[in-house]
Order: C-alpha cells, then sequence, then structure tokens
C-alpha cells in the first residue's frame, strides 16, 4: 500500500480552529510543508487537489462566544476571514480554503454518520455525565472546572489540567462546579453514539504497524504506543447546541463531535471545490488510484491516524492515507508558543509588520522546520538567515549574474564560446539537482530538499567568485561570456527549484528573465534561457533586516510577557460567599485597633503572636501574616479587629480576635488601615 503510483493526489492541511488567528507554529507544523508538497506536484503536472477550511464546531467556539457577548457564528466568520486572507497572502495555494459551518460540510457529515448507523457501525451507551440544572443543559467538558486531583490546580478543566498537563474527566475533579452558573452539577443520564475503535484494533495494528513501517519514526511511534495501550469505543455525538445536529431520532439537543465532524470536512471541501472547478469529488476520495497525504501537527496524529481512517474502513466506499507527515512543535524564543497567553508570532501581524517577507519567513520556517523534534524560532536567527543565506549567497549570486550581464553585454544572454572542466563540473551538479531536491520533498524531508535548493545559490555564488567575470572581462571577453551564460543558467533554474519553496521570489526570477510557464522536467538543464534572449532589471531579490526591525518584534514579545507577568500577579476574584442577614451582621463587633507588640510564633513559618490595644483592653491576637510582615514592621500599626470573635487557641496560644485583611495580587496580605485619627476601640458600622 505504501508508496503507491498514483494517478492523482489529494492533499489535506488541517484545519484550523476557529478561536483565534494562525500563527508560525502553526506554519512551520502543517501549512508551509504542505505547500511545499502540493506546488512541486502541481510543477510535475500531477492532477492534485490541496484542501484546507476552517474549523468552526467544538465548544471552544462557544466559550469565547459566551466570552464576547457575541454568537458563535459570529465568532467563526470573524476568524475565517483573518485566517483566510492571511493564508492568500502568505501564499499558501489551497485548491479550496472551505469551512465547516457550510451547508455542504453538514450534508455531507450527517449523511456519512447515518452511512455508519445504518450499518450498526456504532455503539449506543447511556452515561452519566454532568448537568447545569440552572442552565438546563449538559456539560461539556470544558464547561466543568474544579480542583485537579493530581496536582490540586482549582482551575483544571473538565478534561484537562493545564497547570500539571494531566488528562482529566470530569467526575475526576474535586469540587466541579459548571463554568456557566458557578453552581455544582448534577450527574444525569444521556444517551450518546460510540465509534468502536476496540473493533478495529486488529485491522488497525496491520495496517500501521505492518503496511506502514515507511511513516514518519514520531508518527509510527505515537500509533504504536496507543495501539499498544488497547483502544476503547470513543463518542462520536455531545449535548451541545453548536455544531452538526445528529441526523437521527431521539438525538435532540445533540451534535457531531468535533473530532467526528472537523475531518469529514476534507471531503466536503473538496467537493465544493469540484463543484467550483467543474470536475468530479469522487475520484479524489474514493479512487484506489489516488494517493491521499494529510499534513499536520503532532496533537493530530491519533485523529487522522486512527480515528479518521477507522471512520473512512467502517464506511467502505473511502480511501485511506497513504502517509501522513506530521511535524513536531515550534517553540518561540525558548518558550513554547501559547494562544492563551498571546505567546505567538501571528501570521496576520506579520504581514503587516514585515510587507513583502513572505518568502524569508517561509525559508526560515522551513529550514528550521520541527520535522524531527521541537524546534526553537528566534528574532535574531530569522535576521541571520535573511542576510547571511538569502541577501548574502542567493540574492547576491543572482544579482550579481545580472549586473553584469547588463553592464557587459546589453542584458542579452551570452553565448557559450567553449567549456572548461570547471564549468562541466557546475553543469554537471546543476543536472543532478532536480532529482536530489524532489527525493527530499516526496520522503517528506524538507528540510533537506531546502538546503539542496540553496546549492544551486551556493554553487552559483561560489562560481561566480572562482572565475572573476569582472577581472576577465578585460582579457578574455568570449571566457566571460561562457561564464555569464551557465551563471544565468544557474539562476533561471531557482525560478523553478525554489517555487515549492519560495514562490514570490520565483514569481521575481520568472519576471527577470522572461521565462514562460515551465514544469519540473525543465529543471537542470544548462540551456533555459536562449543566446541572445533579453533579461531585465530586477532589483534585489532580499534586503537586509536591520536590528531597529528585529528589536520591534522582540520589544513586541517582551511587552507580551510582561502582560502574562501582571496577568499572573492578578488574584482571580473569589465567588460571593452565600447572603447573610442584616441581624446576623450586627452581631460583629469590628473596632480600630493599634498593634502594640508582635512576635513570631514557634515551629511556625506563618504566625505572629499579636499584643492588640482595642480602646477597651489589651488582648493576644494570633494572626497567619508573618509571610507578609515582620514583627518590626506591624507594631504601631492600625487595624481592624473582630473583637467579639470567641476565643481559640492556636499553636498553644488563645487568640482573642480576628485582625482583617485583604489578600494582594501577588498572593501576601495586606493590613485594612482605619485613619490614622480613629481611636483606639472606635466602632465599625
Amino acid at each position: 500500500m505504501a508508496n503507491k503510483e498514483a494517478k492523482r493526489y489529494t492533499v489535506t492541511a488541517a484545519l484550523p480552529y476557529t478561536n483565534g488567528p494562525v500563527h508560525i507554529g502553526h506554519l512551520a507544523g502543517v501549512y508551509v510543508p504542505a505547500d511545499i508538497y502540493a506546488r512541486y506536484r502541481r510543477l510535475k503536472k500531477d492532477d492534485v487537489v490541496f484542501v484546507c477550511g476552517s474549523d468552526e464546531h467544538g465548544v471552544p467556539i462557544t466559550i469565547r462566544a459566551k466570552k464576547e457577548g457575541i454568537t458563535p457564528q459570529e465568532v467563526v466568520d470573524k476568524y475565517h476571514f483573518i485566517i483566510k486572507e492571511a493564508f492568500e497572502k502568505f501564499g499558501i495555494s489551497f485548491d479550496i480554503y472551505s469551512r465547516t459551518s457550510s451547508k455542504t460540510h453538514a450534508n455531507t457529515a450527517s449523511d456519512f454518520f447515518k452511512d455508519l448507523y445504518n450499518k450498526n457501525e456504532f455503539v449506543e451507551q447511556v452515561s452519566e455525565q454532568y448537568y447545569d440544572e440552572a442552565n438546563k443543559q449538559f456539560l461539556a467538558d470544558r464547561y466543568i472546572t474544579g480542583t485537579c486531583p493530581k496536582c490540586g490546580n482549582e482551575n483544571a478543566y473538565g478534561d484537562q489540567c493545564e497547570s500539571c498537563g494531566s488528562s482529566l474527566s470530569p467526575t475526576e475533579l474535586i469540587n466541579p462546579k459548571s463554568a456557566l452558573s458557578g453552581e455544582k452539577p448534577v450527574l444525569k443520564d444521556t444517551k450518546h453514539w460510540f465509534l468502536p475503535l476496540d473493533k478495529y484494533e486488529p485491522w488497525l495494528k496491520e495496517w500501521i504497524l505492518e503496511d506502514h513501517k515507511e511513516w514518519k519514526s514520531n508518527v509510527y511511534g505515537q500509533c504504536k504506543s496507543w495501539l499498544d495501550s488497547g483502544l476503547h469505543p470513543r463518542a462520536v455525538t455531545r449535548d451541545l447546541d453548536w455544531g452538526v445536529p445528529v441526523p437521527v431520532e431521539g438525538a435532540d439537543g445533540k451534535v457531531l463531535y468535533v473530532w467526528f465532524d472537523a475531518p469529514i470536512g476534507y471531503i466536503s471541501a473538496t467537493k465544493d471545490w469540484a463543484t467550483e472547478a467543474g470536475k468530479d469529488w469522487e475520484p479524489y476520495w474514493k479512487s484506489d488510484d489516488t494517493k491521499l497525504v494529510h499534513f499536520i501537527g503532532k496533537d493530530n496524529i491519533v485523529f487522522h491516524c486512527i480515528i479518521f481512517p477507522t471512520m473512512l474502513k467502517a464506511h467502505g466506499d473511502y480511501i485511506l492515507p497513504d502517509n501522513v507527515p506530521a511535524n513536531e512543535f515550534l517553540n518561540l524564543e525558548g518558550d513554547k508558543i501559547s494562544t492563551s497567553k498571546n505567546w505567538a508570532v501571528w501570521l496576520h501581524e506579520f504581514l503587516e509588520d514585515m510587507p513583502g517577507k513572505q518568502d524569508v519567513l517561509r525559508y526560515m520556517l522551513c529550514a528550521n522546520a520541527p520535522e524531527a523534534k521541537d524546534n526553537d524560532f528566534t528574532w535574531k536567527d530569522f535576521q541571520t538567515r535573511n542576510n547571511s543565506e538569502l541577501v548574502a549567497i542567493f540574492g547576491n549570486f543572482v544579482r550579481r549574474a545580472e549586473v553584469l550581464t547588463h553592464k557587459f553585454f546589453d542584458g542579452k544572454i551570452p553565448p557559450i564560446a567553449g567549456l572548461e572542466d570547471y564549468d562541466r563540473e557546475i553543469i554537471s551538479k546543476l543536472e543532478a539537482l532536480p532529482a536530489k531536491i524532489a527525493e527530499g520533498i516526496e520522503s517528506y524531508k524538507f528540510r533537506e530538499a531546502l538546503a539542496s535548493m540553496m546549492e544551486v545559490a551556493r554553487l552559483g555564488n561560489k562560481y561566480l567568485a572562482d572565475t572573476e567575470p569582472w577581472k576577465l572581462i578585460k582579457t578574455d571577453p568570449e571566457r566571460t561570456g561562457t561564464i555569464l551564460n551557465i551563471s544565468l543558467q544557474l539562476a533561471a533554474n531557482l525560478s523553478i527549484l525554489a517555487r515549492p519553496f519560495m514562490p514570490f521570489t520565483a514569481d521575481k526570477l520568472k519576471d527577470l528573465f522572461n521565462l514562460g510557464e515551465l514544469a519540473w522536467t525543465d529543471a537542470g538543464r544548462p540551456d533555459l534561457l536562449e543566446v541572445g534572449q533579453q533579461i531585465n532589471k530586477g532589483g534585489f531579490l532580499f534586503e537586509q533586516i536591520d536590528d531597529e526591525m528585529i528589536e520591534k518584534q522582540r520589544q513586541k514579545l517582551e511587552d507580551t510577557k510582561k502582560a502574562n507577568e501582571l496577568e499572573k500577579k492578578v488574584a482571580p476574584v473569589t465567588q460571593q460567599k452565600e447572603l447573610t442577614s442584616f441581624d446576623d451582621f450586627m452581631k460583629m463587633d469590628l473596632r480600630v485597633g493599634e498593634i502594640v507588640e508582635a512576635e513570631k510564633v514557634k515551629k511556625s513559618k506563618k504566625l505572629l503572636k499579636l499584643k492588640v490595644d482595642t480602646g477597651m483592653d489589651q488582648r493576644t491576637v494570633v494572626s497567619g501574616i508573618a509571610q507578609s510582615y515582620s514583627p518590626e514592621e506591624v507594631i504601631g500599626k492600625k487595624i481592624l479587629l473582630l473583637a467579639n470573635l470567641a476565643p481559640r487557641k492556636i499553636m498553644g496560644i488563645e487568640s482573642q480576635g480576628m485582625i482583617l485583611m485583604a489578600e494582594n495580587s501577588d498572593g501576601t496580605l495586606a493590613f485594612l488601615n482605619p485613619d490614622k485619627n480613629i481611636y483606639n476601640g472606635g466602632t465599625v458600622s
């Protein structure tokens, strides 16, 4: 099954989730490698469709909608168009960028579910799930918060603790509460349909572990780990009011689970593309001579290698993925990219801040792609790669060849007077490099392929430096013409070989040399340009990126880091306690007092023993403020005291009252300071 001969290619890129924009981690993990592959296939004149679209269902969408006070549709509309426009400007060459809120998708996903339902492929189960009685609805995992049983984080979600990273189920949370009402939810029976992954486990083991040993090690390894641990039925429906309604009787208020719904988006997008292009969509998903390739990040491996193939297998009419080349994660300046903390380089902002630098970012993200392990993006490296590689090597080579041709030969391709061994060596290397680049792309080793493409520019740069045609022109103009002809042929070849990686640069080269439409089969030819052909004046392909531009981006991240640190210091506001009566409040005797003595309580890090002048007496009060104040700091402080609190022993000391304190944003305690002119014993009312 692996590496089968294909008549057509269906290339998919993971559907971005429309609760926020796209950042460089998404680009490096999925969209740049997918675009390289699709562009290469088109250059090969293969029949290829490259599909993607917005993933617009799921709980995070509804959470953001509630937070912003808008509808889920308004949320997805906003981010769908931000993402779509950013992809277009960045040069991601989707044949269609669709969305899962479309009518085509709703019909496709519904039909897919009904097909499996009618074949009795699902398992129906009734289980207890949390229900918010105040809002009269079942709660999705993300709508339930509580204390993590593993680390004690009081703000864990029903599916994951973001503090320790543990996967959880809602019933594991301690003191669960609804994110909608703040009240404790109750467990209530609900019916759902499950995909029996365990039933397909033997088939999956053979299909993946035996038939697809050529898959990338990170993909193969994660799949093997899941299969070795044993698979279990997985719910394909959930209680929610946003998504594709479950198309069977008795499923009111239920929608398709987003993990089931989203990958079907590839099929519905292909349908929309085929309608627009006047083609038949079915061969791209149902013909054995079609090669299906999913480009994803590592967090989607299980969905695309185990769950979606099981869905396709259960349906029976669809082909299975030939490969799923997932990348690892890209970090940013040493820290994990985080959308919630705004620790990211957002694509739409990059395009505004650095106009015309799309290919620089594409080059950087491919050269530094996290293909086998997590990698780090730094602005300094971005600057260095641009200045030292794209400007100094690629751009410098093309610029010198162009300028010298205009200077010595009026911008016309000079003839070859005769070849020396060095010339033959250069031509031989040029002829061999397209196959080397193609091998890298077809084996999903895009970093290697990019490095091979850059060998053409390095080759040309060194060739000019070694032969020095600007000196040779005085004594041997014919030899100079030969050197420039070969150099220009190298540069013209880059218009083909660089296109998958840097399409904007390839277009500039095409315009520079007045080239027509060329295919991958033309690459490596030492005669792309005809003798006497006029070339244009193209200017510089790349520009230096100065320190000021980089510092601006670094400062933006620094401001984000400071904002995050400030947010950490903001203590979460606790919920209001139960209502109390006025009569109960009037029972409290609140008075102004003054601390006259203070000392640490032995064997305690938190407690201070205080002597407080209440105006009526001087009494001992034990207070847990030792980590916020030293004994010396509190003497002479005016304080508020609950004077009629029943005495109780703390660490063997009888405490006769309670000092009122407030919690600072950093967790320390602070006095509530009455005016210094109020006498000791003054009452608070």
